[in-house]
């Protein structure tokens, strides 16, 4: 038996992804998918940069996956894995400016436009709890 380090990598990385696909955040694997998700959209969209360091485990992915029950959330959600899709990624990251690259970190746009940006270092330092206010207090400001 042949030992593939990105086999592995995958099936380490799937249950990540699958920790915010299964609450409805629809993955984009290519630049192609991100342009096309972004280029022209209309109403709010949440997106995840997901990553598998410690903090996108414990902080990140809880705090959306609460976010999410708030009754007032973005219309569409959509995530990108950090290290994994790095095309997919650095085109999202485009559409983050002025803020550096961050992973994990969490936007939300309104008609194309950047109205809330969470970094890493908002995250490492704060529970899920937090971030899912974070989170709500945004989607209530930006989502109605």
């Amino acid at each position: 038996m042949t030992f593939s380090f990105d086999s592995y990598m995958k099936d380490m990385v799937q249950p990540m992804r699958d920790e915010l696909t299964r609450i409805g955040v629809e993955e984009l694997r290519t630049p192609e998918e991100v342009a096309q998700a972004l280029d022209s959209q209309e109403g709010t969209t949440l997106i995840v940069v997901n990553s598998v360091c410690g903090c996108a485990a414990g902080q990140c992915r809880p705090g959306v996956a609460k976010a999410l029950q708030n009754a007032v959330k973005p219309d569409r959600l959509l995530t990108v894995f950090a290290g994994q899709d790095k095309e997919a990624t650095a085109k999202a990251r485009e559409y983050f400016a002025p803020y550096p690259p961050s992973s994990p970190s969490i936007a939300l746009m309104k008609n194309g436009e950047l109205v809330h940006f969470i970094q890493r270092h908002q995250i490492e330092d704060r529970s899920a709890e937090m971030i899912a206010n974070d989170l709500i207090g945004a989607f209530e400001q930006y989502c109605k």
